[in-house]
């Protein structure tokens, strides 16, 4: 794989050099210019007085971002709606990205002269690309202040100490027209991945003595039960799943029979991955487990790779370290090839979880690398600043343009009432311009057949003896909210016209609802990947390999991408923006699994290790989100299936 991986970083590096070369032919640092506009939109809610903690030194470096904005924003837009929307005579005429960027791009002056302020300023420039919608800049605290009129503070936010601006970021005036927003916040650097585990809890401490009962995980749906306190009129529970294979993932969704793995599905299409940093032994990992899972390794060429070197990684710490994206991006490859055996894999990584996971997706989309973008990652919330928002939301309005599909994951912690306080869905899942994709917990029989979906939302009471040695429950029944899928009325922005048919006007209530699909995420439903995990981060040096269960929406996210691109097989075309096609398959009578609450309480039992704790879980009780017919905001339309996205494929 090292040829390719050569050759695509190659290719990335010079279509940057060939946007810079573009940027900055004059070679010399501007002066700058008098005067100064304010660009209130551009500061992150969390800045803000009461979170303030301290000041950064002067000599800290801090990452930037400008984003510029599109000649004609609405004209984009209509392009965009106009190529994804069946019955529209524009249907499926996509840009190419060399059209798009000749059509809304902003324009080369407009960021030559940013760039060149800003190199005037003594601030290094990372990155620009090829579509020039932003540049990604690095300074020390001292220079960005001054360089942006403001000052810079510490800010506590989410458990972390997040550097940001004390007032609105200025830009010289003779620039400024072209600025869509500045965002000097590190609130991007906490983007985390989405992977869940069922031997995970939060805070908890290492296991010092053995659970009251241990309870092993079973193979397939209610294989194995186990004795707890009576609980929902029963004594005895399935156990959680030891995670699903490929064969039962592909009888599931119906890509292939129960039972049966089809090695060719997803031929001839290119599916993406974005993520932070890169795994050092993807490849290898990736071939032992499909070994072990009755897959075709993959292919000479089949997997590619752009992604920063480790001597390149920064903001490893704020970012949640290179082992903490190891697991998303195994996941996330693993989940592709084995939904989808044939279809090639291209892998995005960026320097960090901030302005490089821009830099790799566009990276995608000026070359028009892939059909289809899985992406597991996401905000708390739309805590972003609005302006930075719209920023890279610009980026969602060229991949629809050019025809390639965008998926988000759209979150793990319900409705975030935990940690902003109010229900939120999260960013970029969010966005109008992409297929956000909730979460499900799902049964697979004995013979690899579907038996049952429902919402993704776990919570879990502990299993304790008591002072004569019996078990009992810790306290009342269901517990504390563990996991569930993320999604919600959004904020920050309006009800796209997709949406206004299926969603109910009294949840939507003119704006943008999310997820739109779903997919399997329970962890303790949930999927068997193999890696050698980092054990230190520093020399990227690993363990031996080893299986693990995990899922979360980091898992239904690829699984639903890998679907749609089986189905774009099908079709020979590629789907692109898929919302308007689904929602106009849905409401014909679509073929995705409807998902609602369950009739009784659903639970299973599970043993964590890693905390010496039995638990019952009670499936289907996500936050303030709730499953029921038809659109809801924890599944969306349903459970995306084969024959759903087929359909959708299918429509002119």
């Amino acid at each position: 794989m090292a040829p390719a991986r050569r050759v695509l970083r190659a290719l990335a590096a010079a279509t940057a050099a060939v946007a810079l070369a573009g940027l900055t032919a004059s070679g010399a640092a501007a002066a700058p210019s008098p005067g100064a506009t304010s660009l209130p939109g551009s500061v992150p809610s969390w800045a803000g007085s009461k979170h303030k903690t301290g000041t950064p030194l002067g000599t800290d470096t801090v990452e930037g971002e400008i984003y510029f904005s599109l000649r004609d924003p609405a004209g984009a837009e209509a392009t965009a709606a106009a190529v994804s929307t069946p019955g529209n005579p524009q249907h499926g005429h996509y840009l190419s990205p060399q059209q798009w960027i000749h059509a809304y791009a902003p324009t080369a002056d407009s960021v030559g002269k940013t760039v060149d302020w800003l190199r005037s300023m003594g601030i290094s420039i990372v990155s620009v690309p090829a579509s020039r919608l932003f540049v990604v800049f690095r300074g020390t605290a001292d220079q960005v202040a001054a360089a942006f009129g403001t000052s810079l503070a510490d800010y506590a936010f989410q458990g972390q100490t997040l550097v940001g601006p004390t007032s609105a970021p200025q830009v010289p005036a003779d620039i400024a027209p072209g600025v869509q927003a500045v965002d000097l916040g590190q609130g991007r650097l906490t983007t985390r991945p989405r992977t869940e585990s069922p031997d995970a809890a939060a805070g908890a401490a290492t296991a010092t003595a053995a659970p009251p009962v241990t309870v092993p995980c079973s193979d397939y749906w209610a294989q194995r039960t186990a004795a707890l306190p009576p609980a929902y009129g029963s004594a005895n529970f399935p156990t959680r799943l030891c995670g699903y294979t490929p064969s039962q993932i592909q009888g599931a969704y119906g890509v292939a029979r129960p039972g049966a793995i089809d090695a060719t599905a997803g031929a001839g299409q290119t599916v993406a991955i974005v993520d932070a940093y890169a795994s050092p032994t993807i490849v290898r990992d990736t071939n032992a487990w499909s070994e072990a899972s009755g897959l075709p390794s993959l292919r000479q060429g089949q997997y590619r790779q752009i992604a920063p070197s480790p001597s390149e990684f920064a903001d490893q710490a704020l970012c949640g370290q290179p082992s903490g994206w190891q697991g998303e991006q195994t996941l996330d490859i693993q989940a592709v090839h084995g939904i989808a055996p044939a279809a090639n894999i291209l892998y995005a990584g960026g320097y960090n979880c901030g302005g490089g996971l821009d830099i790799a997706l566009s990276t995608i989309l000026d070359g028009r690398l892939a059909d289809i973008v899985s992406n597991s990652y996401g905000d708390v919330g739309e805590a972003l600043p609005p302006s930075v928002i719209q920023g890279q939301v610009n980026l969602h309005l060229q991949a629809a343009a050019e025809g390639i599909g965008l998926y988000f994951a759209s979150g793990d912690r319900g409705d975030e009432s935990a940690l902003l306080g109010s229900p939120a869905p999260d960013f970029p899942a969010s966005s109008p311009w992409v297929t956000s994709v909730g979460g499900t917990s799902l049964a697979v029989g004995q013979g690899g057949n579907y038996l049952f979906e429902t919402a993704w939302g776990s919570t879990r009471q502990r299993v304790v003896a008591d002072a004569s040695g019996q078990l009992a429950y810790a306290g009342p029944l269901p517990g504390a909210f563990y996991a569930g899928a993320g999604g919600g009325t959004s904020a920050s922005f309006a009800e796209p016209a997709y949406q206004t048919r299926l969603v109910p006007s009294s949840q939507a209530q003119g704006h943008r609802v999310s997820p739109d699909i779903a997919s399997l995420a329970d962890p303790y439903t949930g999927y068997r990947i193999g890696l050698s995990p980092i054990s230190d981060d520093s020399t990227l040096a690993t363990a031996a390999f080893a299986f693990q269960t995990v899922a979360g929406t980091s898992l239904a996210c690829p699984l639903a991408a890998a679907q749609m691109a089986i189905a774009q097989a099908s079709a020979h075309r590629s789907v692109g923006f898929a919302n308007p096609a689904l929602y106009t398959a849905a409401g014909s009578g679509g073929a995705q699994r409807d998902v609602t609450a369950p009739s009784f309480p659903l639970a299973l039992a599970s043993s964590t290790a890693s905390t010496g704790s039995t638990y019952l879980v009670t499936l289907g009780r996500d936050t303030s989100l709730a499953a029921g017919p038809g659109y809801d905001d924890v599944t969306g339309l349903g459970s995306m299936t084969v024959a759903f996205a087929r359909q959708a494929a299918q429509l002119r």
